[in-house]
């Protein structure tokens, strides 16, 4: 898999509509908070770890990349193994946690979250992203979507404090976004989907150049999923 194209520089092409969207964002957030990274990172069920030189690059000031997932998995070996629950590392023991598109995952979200805050030192990052928009994946391993009311709660609830979260997309990125989707995944036959993805294209990329972010989560928002941070306290 090409990490870069499919992750770090996704390009908004025919083949890629469904997922350039999602990618993008959640690569321009994580790149809002790599000034805040130092020392050992921790990428909880870490996948391709896509982010991994984005990590230890700057301008985050990280020295150590750890990638935590399933032994078991579709992506690659991981510098750790978990069960899904407890992470084999001890307690205040990394700076900052990742978990990108992970908590959807979890049937006991809490507690992968508790565990999350145990391994962070005090005044360690958690930074997250979930899904809201999105088709089942990874059946039958897809738990949740959550709404940034939920997201807060049980983030307080598992001790992090100095939780904000905000919005990968609004209206009209949910509406590329599924557009996306449909021409890159709804069943049909290989010259329809070519022709539709075509014709698609130059109407996503408009959708997303004039794309605005809610700044509030009020009545009939709509998102296409979440990102945020949370700290445990000093």
């Amino acid at each position: 898999m090409d990490i870069r194209q499919n992750f770090l520089e996704p390009q908004c092409s025919p083949a890629r509509l469904d997922i350039f969207a999602v990618r993008r964002a959640i690569v321009d957030a994580l790149q809002t908070q790599l000034p805040k990274f130092r020392g050992t990172v921790l990428d909880i069920g870490c996948g391709h770890m896509p982010y991994r030189s984005l990590v230890l690059s700057a301008p985050s000031r990280a020295e150590k990349y750890i990638g935590v997932d399933l032994k078991v998995n579709i992506y690659r070996k991981p510098d750790l193994e978990w069960d899904g629950v407890t992470l084999p590392l001890e307690s205040s023991s990394v700076d900052i946690a990742l978990a990108t598109e992970l908590f959807e995952h979890c049937p006991v979200p809490d507690a992968v979250m508790k565990e999350a805050f145990r391994v962070l030192r005090p005044g360690g990052l958690l930074f997250f992203t979930v899904p809201f928009l999105w088709p089942l994946h990874d059946v039958p391993h897809d738990e949740y979507r959550y709404t940034p009311f939920a997201l807060d709660r049980h983030l307080r609830g598992s001790g992090f404090t100095e939780v904000a979260i905000k919005a990968l997309g609004g209206w009209d990125a949910s509406l590329a976004q599924m557009i996306g989707l449909w021409v890159r995944r709804r069943p049909m036959s290989p010259r329809k989907r070519a022709i539709f993805s075509w014709l698609a294209l130059p109407i996503v990329r408009s959708l997303l150049a004039r794309d605005e972010l809610p700044q509030l989560f009020e009545e009939s928002s709509m998102c296409t999923g979440f990102w945020g941070t949370a700290m445990r306290p000093e």
